[in-house]
C-alpha cells in the first residue's frame, strides 16, 4: 500500500536569521515520543505547553516524565523542511520605520487613526514607513492579505524602497501569488542590489512560478552575498529537479502545468491523468469552496527520478511541496491506486490556498485523505481505537510539522490519527466546519485557537472525543 506525504511548502520561505537560545522544557510520553517546549505547567489532570506563541493541553496520564532546561524546540532545520507559515526574518529594515513603529502599533493592534493622522500630514517617507510597519506587523500575525493592503499604500508612498518591495514579494508569495511577485522582487534587486534578502525572495518567487533556470541564478547570487543553510538546500534541490527534468516536455490543462518524460509516459496516460486531474479539481472547488489562483505544477516521474528529486524515504508515494511530485515508472493506465494519489496530492494545493500555508500536518493529511476518499476500515480502526483506549496515540499537537522524519510505522499511525480526527469533526461538525478551520489558519489564528472558535474544543478535548468515536465506532 502508498502511504503519501506532502511537504509543507506551498509558498517556501526561508528564515534569514535565528535567534538565540533559551532554556526548555522536555515531556517525555509513555509511548516513547518527546515534546519540547518552551514551558510547561501542570494542572491536576492537564500538562500545559507553550511552543511560540501556542498553547496547548494534553491528559497527565500520557506523561511520563518532564525535565527541565536544554535547547528550545528548532524553528527550522536543514534537515526537515521549512515550515512555509513561519514569517521570513528579513534582515532589510526601512529607514525611519523605528520611530513611528510606537505609534502605529498599539496593544498588539494596528491604530488606523494615527495611520490616517500620519498620511494627512504629507510627509511621504514617514507615510510609507506607517503603511510599512502595519504591513510587518499583519505579516507576521498571519493576516497576509492584511498585509498586502498595507505594504500596497507603503509602495505607493516610496516605489523604489527595497524593504517595502521584499516585504511584499514574500508576502505575495505566501498569498499563491509567485507571478505577482517576481516583478517587485525584480525591482529590489535593482534597487538593492547587495541586498541578499532581495535575491533569496526573488529565487523563491520564481522557483514558485516554476521558472528553475532563473530560480537557481538568484539564490547563487544571494549566497554569494550572505551563507544561507535554507537558501542553500533549495538551490540543491532546484539544481536536482532540473537536472531531471532537463529533458521534460510540458502540456497545460485549463488548471494543470504537466512535466513529463516523453519516452516513459504514453499519449494515452497522461491524457487520462489529465483528465483525473481536472476531475478531482471540480469535485474540491465543490467540497471547498476555493480554487488556487494559479496552475498547479505536476510533475511525472520513473521511480529513481522522483527519489534522485525529493530526496524522500522509501515510503513515500508522492509528494506535494508546491508541485504535485509524482512517480509512474510500469503504469498504462490511470488505476484506482493513481487515482487516490493524485486527488490526495491535489487536495493539499486546495487545502493549502484556504490555509494560506499554515495548516498543521494532521489537519492537511486527514482532510487530503478524507477527499481521496480513504477510511480506516476496521482492522485499522480497531488498532486505533486500542492505542487511545491506553493514551499510545501520538498528540495531535506533535503532529502539526511534516512526517518525512517518520519510520514508516510511524508514518502510518500518524496517517490514521489525522484521519481519524479530520473523520470526525466532518461527521460531527460537517466538512464546512473544517473548510472553516482552514479559513481561521488562514487568517492568522494558531491551531488550537482556530479548532476552539470553530468546534470548541483545544487540542485536549479534541483527543478525548477522537478517542471516544473511535471506540464507538470500532472499539469491542
Amino acid at each position: 500500500m502508498l502511504e503519501f506525504a506532502s511537504v509543507r511548502a506551498f509558498w517556501i520561505i526561508a528564515l534569514i536569521a535565528s535567534s538565540g537560545l533559551v532554556a526548555a522544557d522536555t515531556i517525555y510520553l509513555k509511548n516513547g515520543r518527546t515534546i519540547v517546549a518552551d514551558k510547561v505547567t501542570v494542572n491536576g489532570p492537564r500538562v500545559y505547553y507553550e511552543v511560540g506563541e501556542d498553547a496547548y493541553a494534553i491528559p497527565k496520564s500520557m506523561v511520563d516524565r518532564i525535565e527541565s532546561g536544554g535547547a528550545p524546540p528548532p524553528r527550522s532545520s536543514s534537515g526537515a523542511p521549512v515550515k512555509p507559515a513561519e514569517v521570513p526574518n528579513i534582515a532589510a529594515s526601512m529607514v525611519g520605520s523605528d520611530a513611528v513603529a510606537l505609534k502605529i502599533v498599539k496593544d498588539g493592534r494596528v491604530d488606523t487613526e494615527a495611520l490616517a493622522l500620519i498620511e494627512r500630514a504629507g510627509n511621504a517617507e514617514q507615510t510609507a514607513a506607517a503603511y510599512f510597519i502595519a504591513g510587518r506587523h499583519e505579516y507576521e500575525r498571519g493576516d497576509r492579505e492584511r498585509a498586502r493592503y498595507y505594504l500596497d499604500r507603503a509602495l505607493a508612498s516610496a516605489p523604489r524602497n527595497d524593504a517595502i518591495l521584499v516585504s511584499y514579494a514574500a508576502t505575495l508569495i505566501q498569498l499563491g501569488r509567485p507571478a505577482d511577485a517576481i516583478p517587485l522582487a525584480e525591482r529590489a534587486t535593482r534597487a538593492a542590489p547587495s541586498s541578499a534578502d532581495a535575491w533569496m525572495i526573488l529565487g523563491f518567487a520564481q522557483y514558485s512560478a516554476d521558472r528553475l533556470a532563473q530560480a537557481i541564478a538568484a539564490w547563487k547570487r544571494s549566497l554569494a552575498l550572505r551563507p544561507n543553510d535554507n537558501v542553500q538546500k533549495y538551490l540543491a534541490r532546484a539544481q536536482r529537479e532540473l537536472a531531471a527534468e532537463s529533458d521534460f516536455s510540458q502540456s497545460e490543462t485549463g488548471h494543470f502545468s504537466i512535466h513529463y518524460e516523453g519516452a516513459t509516459t504514453s499519449a494515452g496516460l497522461r491524457q487520462q491523468i489529465q483528465a483525473s486531474l481536472e476531475s478531482d479539481y471540480n469535485d474540491l472547488v465543490r467540497d471547498l469552496g476555493i480554487s488556487p489562483r494559479q496552475n498547479i505544477s505536476v510533475s511525472l516521474y520513473t521511480n529513481q527520478a522522483f527519489f534522485d528529486v525529493t530526496e524522500a524515504p522509501a515510503w513515500i508515494g508522492a509528494i506535494n511541496d508546491g508541485k504535485l511530485r509524482v512517480p509512474i515508472q510500469g503504469l498504462s493506465s490511470v488505476t484506482p491506486e493513481l487515482a487516490r494519489v493524485l486527488k490526495h496530492e491535489t487536495a493539499h494545493s486546495f487545502i493549502n490556498q484556504v490555509s494560506r500555508g499554515r495548516c498543521p500536518q494532521w489537519l492537511n493529511e486527514g482532510i487530503a485523505q478524507l477527499v481521496e476518499p480513504r477510511s480506516l476500515g476496521a482492522i485499522r480502526g480497531r488498532r486505533l481505537a486500542d492505542l487511545y483506549h491506553g493514551g499510545r496515540q501520538i498528540p495531535l499537537a506533535s503532529l502539526e510539522n511534516s512526517f518525512l522524519t517518520f519510520s514508516p510505522f510511524e508514518a502510518v499511525l500518524a496517517y490514521d490519527e489525522s484521519l481519524a480526527a479530520a473523520e470526525y469533526i466532518r461527521d460531527t461538525y460537517g466538512m464546512s466546519e473544517l473548510r472553516s478551520i482552514l479559513e481561521r489558519l488562514g487568517d492568522g489564528s494558531s491551531s488550537e485557537t482556530a479548532l476552539r472558535v470553530t468546534i470548541h474544543s483545544g487540542y485536549a478535548d479534541l483527543e478525548e472525543q477522537v478517542a471516544r468515536h473511535l471506540y464507538l465506532k470500532y472499539g469491542k
